[in-house]
């Protein structure tokens, strides 16, 4: 009686093993999934790369003015300003003149990486599922839409007082005033400010982008083994 109830109780524990290990290897494995923490945490990784690469670029001496992804140019109104006054041999003018809108550009840009971080810790899950499925700018975009007001209001004033620092109140002064002094030529006189904040976010978010699409289509790009994970399933 013992020697058959010892018998039924080694099948049962074979049988129940068999469809324990059944469970098992129908559940998700672990090793090389990623967590929605990890994805998150990949996304952020990718701005930060983004950000202290390319916008630290911005920053520098020429960032804008030499970079012709994103070189300030004068807006159509004074394109007729420039123009003219290198048809009359003031080229030299002109070329000050562009220069110290992108050097305000450059010196405002230091700024925004603060307002860029709080907006990267602030990713979530759903945000992160969202950008690693959409277009190569999606992370792009999710910070341009995060952050864009509260660098204007940083950039703007910078700007303003960065234009009396490097002498570009004086510098489009004297070019106006030439301007305006050449016969059968209309008188102008723009606030340049609000144009040049504006154009300091576009190239902000331009050279983000940049970096974005970089990790997203070329594998060399992706540095790091978290970079390489998370971006592996948008390949897929």
């Amino acid at each position: 009686m013992i020697r058959k109830f010892l018998i039924i109780l080694l099948i049962f524990n074979l049988t129940a093993c068999a469809e324990l290990q059944q469970v098992v290897n129908q559940l998700p494995q672990s090793e090389g999934v990623l967590s929605n923490t990890d994805i998150a945490s990949g996304l952020r990784q990718a701005l930060d790369f983004g950000i202290d690469k390319q916008v630290t670029k911005l920053t520098q001496t020429d960032g804008f003015f030499k970079n012709e992804l994103v070189k300030i140019l004068l807006p159509e109104e004074l394109q007729k300003v420039d123009k003219t006054l290198r048809d009359i041999g003031l080229s030299k003018l002109a070329d000050e003149g562009l220069k110290v809108l992108n050097r305000a550009a450059e010196d405002a840009v230091k700024e925004a990486t603060p307002i860029f971080v709080d907006a990267v810790k602030g990713i979530t899950f759903a945000d992160a599922k969202n950008i690693l499925l959409g277009n190569n700018d999606a992370a792009t975009q999710y910070l341009s839409s995060k952050t864009k007001t509260a660098l204007y209001n940083k950039f703007n004033p910078v700007i303003k007082s960065s234009f009396g620092k490097v002498g570009a109140d004086k510098i489009w002064s004297n070019l106006i005033n030439k301007y305006n002094n050449i016969p059968f030529t209309n008188n102008v006189n723009p606030d340049l400010t609000d144009y040049v904040t504006g154009e300091a976010l576009k190239g902000v978010f331009t050279m983000i982008a940049v970096e974005e699409t970089e990790i997203r289509t070329k594998l060399s790009s992706r540095t790091t083994d978290l970079l390489k994970k998370v971006f592996a399933l948008q390949d897929k």
